[in-house]
C-alpha cells in the first residue's frame, strides 16, 4: 500500500471545468478501492465549500503574508478524504477556477497556484503536522507544476509524478512574477522553470517531477513532435525515458446506461432495443420529428477550434441534407456559439443546438444518439467517445490522441473479426468528415452489423479499475526509483 497525495486544481463533483477535473473526482477514488491510502488537495473555490457537509480544519499556515487553513472533508460519493487549501484573499471570489465572470484569465493567478503549490509542498513534507506523510506525490497540470520543482530542493521528499492532461494550457508568466513570488533563484534557468524569459508553471513539473504521465499512450508519442509539443516537445524528448500514457478510465457509477437516473429508459448491451426509447423521448423533447429511423448524431463538447467546429461548420450545408437528426450541446467561443444558432433557426427538424452545459442532458444526448461526433483536431485522451462506447453511440472521431487509443473503424476486416466500434477520419478536413458519416448511415441501415458495432463498442471495461492498476505500478516503479537515487 502506497500513500498518495493527489494535487489537483478542480475534482467533480465539487468543481469541474473539463476533463481533469472528471479524471481527479474519479481516480483517487478507484486508487483507495484497491487498498491505496489516498488523500486529495483542492483549492476552497466558494463552490467547493458550498457543497461540503462535514469538515474541519487540520492545520494553518501562512504564505505570502495570506492566512491559509487546511480544511478536511470527503468527497461527496466516496470515502476519498481531500485536503482545502482555504485561502479567501486568492479563492474566495464570484467567476471560475481560473477566470472571472467575463472568461478573463484572473490576473493574480500565478500567485493563486504558487500558494496552493506551496501549501502541498508543506503537507507532502508533513511540515503542517497532520501526521501523515506521502510516499507519492502526484500533481496535474501546470497549476500544481512548481510542486516536484520546490519539492526537488529536499533531499528527504517523497517521490513525484507529474500528469499532462493538455500541453496546450501551460501557465507562462513573465519574469517578475518570478521575482514577485521569491521562488528559489537556482530554479531559473534554461533548465528549470525559465521558458524564453518567461516563468512556466508546467515546466516544473516536466523538468522536475520523477515520472510524467499523459492521459492516453498516443498523446505521449504526440508531444514529442513540434506540431503537438508547443515549444517543449525538445525537453520531453529529453526526458522520454520517465514518459508514459495511461489512459484516463470513466466513472462508472455516473457512466452507466443500466443505472444512470437521468434516462428515460435504462438499458444494457443484453437490452439495447431499450436504448431507443430514450432517442423517442429526446426527439419529443426538442421538438424533432419522431422518427427512429433517422439516425441521431449527438455532441456534448466545448465549442472550441480544437473539437473540430470548423470542419463541422464547413460540413453543414451537405450534412444538413443527408438523413440525419443532429443535437449539440455545449459552450465556448461565441462566433461558433452564433454560427451554429443560425444554422439551428434554418433547420429546426434537423439540428438541435443548446448553448450552455447541462448534466442531465448530456446524459440523455449519449443515450439517445446513435453516433457521437468527435472530430478533434488533438484529443489528449477524451472522456466523450468513452462514455459513447458505454452508451453503444458509435463515435466518429480522427486519428489522434486518446481516440487513437480507443476508437477501432468500421473497416469490412474489422467488422468481420469482429473489433470495429467506431469510424475514423482518414484525414481532418470537411470532405472526409462527410464521407465518414455517410459511411456510418450506411452501416446504420443495416440493423444487424449496427447492433455488433453497439455490442463491440458497449463490451469493453473502460472503468478506472485498468487505470488505476497501471497507475499503481507506475507508483511503485517510480518509488523503486526515487529510493535508489
Amino acid at each position: 500500500m502506497s500513500k498518495i497525495l493527489y494535487i489537483s486544481s478542480e475534482a467533480f463533483p465539487l468543481i469541474k471545468t473539463g476533463g481533469l477535473g472528471d479524471v481527479a473526482g474519479s481516480l483517487p477514488t478507484a486508487l483507495l478501492k484497491k487498498s491505496q491510502d489516498v488523500r486529495l488537495v483542492l483549492p476552497a473555490y466558494p463552490e467547493v465549500l458550498k457543497k461540503i457537509k462535514k469538515s474541519k480544519i487540520r492545520g494553518e499556515a501562512s504564505y505570502y503574508n495570506m492566512p491559509v487553513k487546511i480544511i478536511e472533508t470527503k468527497l461527496p460519493g466516496s470515502n476519498v478524504t481531500v485536503w482545502l487549501v482555504d485561502c479567501p484573499a486568492v479563492f474566495n471570489r464570484p467567476g471560475g477556477p481560473y477566470t472571472d465572470e467575463h472568461g478573463q484569465a484572473w490576473n493574480d493567478n500565478a500567485l493563486r497556484f504558487a500558494i496552493f503549490c506551496r501549501a502541498a509542498v508543506d503537507l507532502s513534507l508533513n511540515k503542517l503536522r497532520l501526521r501523515w506523510q506521502p510516499d507519492i506525490v502526484h500533481c496535474n497540470d501546470w497549476q500544481t507544476g512548481l510542486i516536484p520543482a520546490l519539492l526537488s530542493l529536499h533531499s528527504q521528499r517523497p517521490a513525484t509524478i507529474f500528469t499532462i492532461h493538455n500541453l496546450a494550457y501551460q501557465g507562462v508568466f513573465d519574469q517578475q512574477t518570478f521575482s514577485d513570488l521569491h521562488l528559489p533563484e537556482k530554479l531559473w534557468h534554461m533548465n528549470g522553470l525559465e521558458f524564453y524569459g518567461q516563468l512556466s508553471f508546467i515546466k516544473g513539473g516536466l523538468v522536475y517531477a520523477d515520472r510524467i504521465t499523459t492521459v492516453s499512450p498516443s498523446y505521449a508519442l504526440e508531444i514529442l513532435e513540434p506540431e503537438q509539443g508547443y515549444g517543449l516537445n525538445g525537453l520531453l524528448k529529453e526526458r522520454s525515458k520517465y514518459l508514459s500514457g495511461i489512459l484516463n478510465g470513466i466513472d462508472d457509477k455516473y457512466w452507466n446506461p443500466g443505472t444512470d437516473s437521468y434516462l428515460k429508459q435504462k438499458y444494457n448491451r443484453h437490452s439495447l432495443s431499450k436504448k431507443i426509447l430514450n432517442k423517442t423521448d429526446l426527439q419529443e423533447e426538442l421538438l424533432l420529428p419522431s422518427d427512429t429511423s433517422i439516425p441521431m448524431i449527438g455532441m456534448v463538447s466545448r465549442l472550441v477550434e480544437q473539437k473540430g467546429l470548423d470542419i463541422i461548420l464547413e460540413s453543414l450545408p451537405t450534412l444538413l441534407n443527408m438523413p440525419i437528426q443532429f443535437v449539440i450541446l455545449g459552450m465556448g467561443e461565441t462566433h461558433y456559439e452564433i454560427q451554429l444558432s443560425e444554422w439551428a433557426q434554418r433547420h429546426p427538424d434537423r439540428l438541435k443546438v443548446i448553448v450552455g452545459y447541462n448534466e442531465s442532458l448530456a446524459h440523455r444526448i449519449e443515450a439517445a444518439s446513435d453516433i457521437y461526433m468527435m472530430p478533434s483536431i488533438f484529443e489528449p485522451c477524451g472522456l466523450n467517445q468513452l462514455y459513447s462506447l458505454r452508451y453503444g453511440n458509435l463515435p466518429i472521431v480522427t486519428n489522434v490522441g486518446g481516440l487513437a487509443d480507443t476508437v477501432i473503424d468500421a473497416s469490412e476486416e474489422n467488422i468481420d473479426n469482429g473489433a470495429a466500434n467506431g469510424f475514423v477520419l482518414k484525414e481532418h478536413s470537411s470532405a472526409s468528415l462527410l464521407t465518414t458519416v455517410q459511411r456510418a448511415i450506411t452501416v446504420y441501415q443495416k440493423p444487424k452489423i449496427w447492433r455488433q458495432l453497439q455490442i463491440n463498442a458497449m463490451s469493453k471495461d473502460y472503468s478506472w479499475s485498468i487505470s488505476a492498476d497501471n497507475y499503481i505500478t507506475l507508483y511503485q516503479r517510480a518509488l523503486r526509483e526515487h529510493k535508489s537515487i
